[in-house]
């Protein structure tokens, strides 16, 4: 989509979001827990510092499941049937949501423990 205007091509990105919102109850439930995280921000009031580290932690996460997302549907649909270098693939990049969601988990304990 080269050449688009910028309008256009947040049109498509926005889209994006909401068909992975429809789509993937991972992407809604990761998507929740990140707008509960933010209510507990409002709650406990911490430092602007808190609320940056606490937003990339939960950005980290989203984009790690929206990645994961691209890569297991562009992997079903150029080779649905059964493959061990497929199902690597696809568990490593569920690794890679595990990892992002460690993260931010260990984000929440400093929080919590500052």
């Amino acid at each position: 989509m080269k050449g688009q205007p910028l309008a256009k091509r947040l049109g498509f990105a926005a889209d994006g979001l909401l068909l992975a919102l429809r789509r993937e109850s991972s992407f809604r439930l990761q998507a929740l827990a990140g707008a509960a995280v933010f209510v507990a921000l409002l709650l406990i009031r911490p430092s602007a510092l808190w609320w940056a580290i606490v937003a990339l932690a939960v950005g980290l996460v989203w984009v790690a499941e929206l990645f994961n997302t691209v890569i297991e549907l562009l992997s079903d649909h150029l080779h649905p049937e059964i493959h061990p270098q497929i199902r690597a693939v696809k568990d490593i990049a569920a690794g890679a949501v595990l990892v992002a969601s460690l993260v931010a988990l260990l984000v929440a304990v400093a929080l919590l423990l500052r």
